[in-house]
């Protein structure tokens, strides 16, 4: 008579071979799937600098000049009327360009001297070969090339950070700013509602070797449209602008060690002793520099005028050039 099996002889074992060749299947097909989708990912993101002789033609064409100022070629434009005696010197914020203030300058240059320049570490400027990207650097330079452009004495406006540098320009050289505009400047603590993706991801200084290479033309897309009070008015042509200066040579790493370099916060108490008739001009939408910082350079500075714009983000003269230069040409004629 046949002896009975162990009852664990008699569980197939077919079944259990099956599903774990099937298992290694779906796990190989998921790993093939992954890297294919990093595959396509990094082909779509992966974005090395460019060299700015490859940038030119495209962002330096007439009026734009270059000019050494102490060895760093400045991309920079003067236009209108030399005669002026108190030209308009128009400084961009982070990230940004003398591009921004174009706008500003059709309108203002049949009857006004403008000079718009890219600041250190941004746009076709790029990064001072000692890496110093400090604000008393900055301002050295930018003292450095009015004075090569025979600019003594001036109206300084600027937007964000460029409104930190035109207001720290102001303290420092007094005597030749007559005039300071105020376009959502920095400077002051700020408690944002939302900041830009691309800001957030150049603070992160422990992904500086990635953000060098890859650079998604989305991540840009989402931080302008974030500065906008009305994100439709965002081209495609606006997105390639901000895409490509930021794809300049030492571009992104400058910016990284900007933030590392600037802190936030400035002197702002010495506000209080600037005498030069201010300007103050801030979007109501403002969600980067919240209009709270508006009034706060209001009570400061003592001889002021603030305009607040409703529908606006945080780049006035770039979304509705038209509403914001006008407000500036009426300060411009009360002086």
């Amino acid at each position: 008579m046949q002896k009975a099996r162990p009852a664990s002889t008699l569980q197939p074992s077919r079944p259990v071979g099956y599903a774990v060749r099937m298992l290694r299947r779906a796990l190989f097909a998921l790993a093939a799937l992954a890297t294919l989708v990093a595959f396509v990912f990094l082909a779509r993101a992966w974005a090395p600098d460019r060299p700015v002789d490859d940038l030119k033609a495209r962002w330096a064409p007439a009026p734009s000049q270059f000019l050494d100022v102490d060895g760093l070629l400045v991309h920079y434009r003067d236009v209108g009327p030399r005669e002026d005696p108190t030209p308009l010197v128009l400084l961009h914020g982070t990230s940004a360009s003398l591009h921004t203030w174009e706008g500003w300058v059709a309108r203002l240059s049949p009857s006004r001297r403008v000079v718009t320049l890219d600041l250190p570490g941004f746009g076709l400027t790029g990064a001072p070969a000692d890496g110093d990207l400090s604000i008393p650097h900055t301002l050295k330079t930018l003292h450095a090339l009015l004075a090569k452009l025979g600019v003594s004495q001036c109206i300084v406006a600027g937007n964000s950070y460029g409104g930190r540098i035109a207001w720290e320009y102001a303290l420092v050289h007094r005597d030749e700013v007559k005039g300071l505009v105020l376009v959502d400047a920095a400077g002051y603590p700020l408690q944002s509602k939302s900041v830009p993706l691309g800001f957030r991801i150049a603070r992160m200084s422990s992904l500086r070797v990635i953000t060098e290479k890859l650079l998604p033309r989305s991540v840009i897309e989402k931080s302008v449209r974030n500065v906008y009070g009305d994100p439709s008015l965002v081209t495609p042509e606006l997105v390639d602008r901000y895409y490509e200066l930021t794809l300049r040579e030492g571009n992104r790493a400058a910016l990284v060690k900007r933030f590392e370099q600037v802190p936030l916060i400035g002197d702002t108490a010495q506000l209080k002793t600037l005498t030069t008739p201010t300007l103050i001009l801030w979007g109501a939408k403002d969600e980067l520099i919240p209009p709270e910082n508006a009034r706060r350079f209001a009570d400061d500075l003592p001889n002021d005028t603030l305009v607040m714009f409703d529908a606006l983000g945080h780049v006035p003269q770039e979304e509705a050039p038209d509403v914001s230069v006008a407000a500036l040409q009426r300060w411009l004629a009360a002086q």
